[in-house]
């Protein structure tokens, strides 16, 4: 499949589609979560998707000569989606875990980053389950920070949003005492905010189970061919300079 364009669809305000470029059979829709995610994926004032996961996706489907579309889609049904053949990839800052592997496959990682806790700063505590019982901890909808958080912390009231940054600012406003997010996503709401709110109390303890192995293209499960090609892409974009150039953009150093 050679590369012809690099295009995105997008999804206006009041629920329309707008296609820059013209799909074809060898097209590969690539679904991100519709809901923003900086500053991996989101929306600028002008409506168009940037960040730098963004970025990756072309640079990306470009190395590996593949024709790809970004497909905004709800997080909650972005499996469904690709398993239901409306989109053909995922990249979307999905963790390769063993759960989601008995529905979809998963290419090589592309980025891994730990998950931690941000909470309430005049609050004295840590990122366990001794340090969080009796506190609200915020956790987005069918992420892994949600499983994570109702195994390990049996004893926090969780609060469940569709979206992080609905946790953040319910964090931000003082409705929740902390919650559990990618470092990255955290610092970068910090770092918005100036960080006089809130603080990285650390990481949460490892579960490879339920955090997975990093984040890596969702794909169906049987579709050796395309796997292969976006794992040659990522192998380039890692060997080539492109991966470290696009990420000095984003990041102090590596996520890989």
């Amino acid at each position: 499949m050679k590369l012809k364009t690099f295009f995105i669809t997008g999804t206006l305000a009041f629920g329309t589609t707008v296609l820059a470029g013209s799909a074809t059979a060898e097209t590969i829709k690539v679904g991100i979560a519709a809901e923003p995610y900086p500053p991996f994926a989101s929306l600028n004032s002008a409506g168009e998707w940037e960040g730098w996961e963004i970025e990756m996706i072309g640079a990306i489907c470009t190395a590996a000569e593949l024709d790809c579309e970004i497909t905004p889609v709800s997080w909650d049904g972005i499996i469904p989606s690709l398993t239901g053949q409306q989109i053909d990839a995922i990249m979307a800052s999905m963790s390769i875990t063993e759960e989601r592997m008995q529905v979809i496959d998963f290419s090589d990682k592309y980025y891994n980053t730990p998950a931690v806790i941000m909470a309430d700063s005049s609050l004295d505590i840590e990122p366990t389950a001794e340090g969080l019982a009796g506190k609200i901890l915020g956790v987005q909808a069918s992420t892994i920070h949600q499983t994570y958080a109702q195994a390990h912390f049996p004893d926090t009231e969780l609060r469940i949003y569709q979206t992080q940054d609905e946790a953040n600012q319910d964090l931000f406003s003082g409705r929740i005492d902390a919650t559990q997010a990618d470092s990255i996503a955290l610092d970068a709401f910090l770092s918005e905010t100036g960080g006089s709110c809130c603080t990285i109390i650390g990481a949460v303890a490892p579960d490879d189970e339920i955090l997975g192995l990093g984040a890596g293209v969702g794909l169906r499960q049987g579709e050796d061919e395309l796997k292969a090609a976006f794992n040659a892409g990522i192998a380039k974009v890692l060997e080539d300079g492109t991966y470290e150039e696009i990420t000095a953009r984003y990041f102090a150093s590596s996520i890989y």
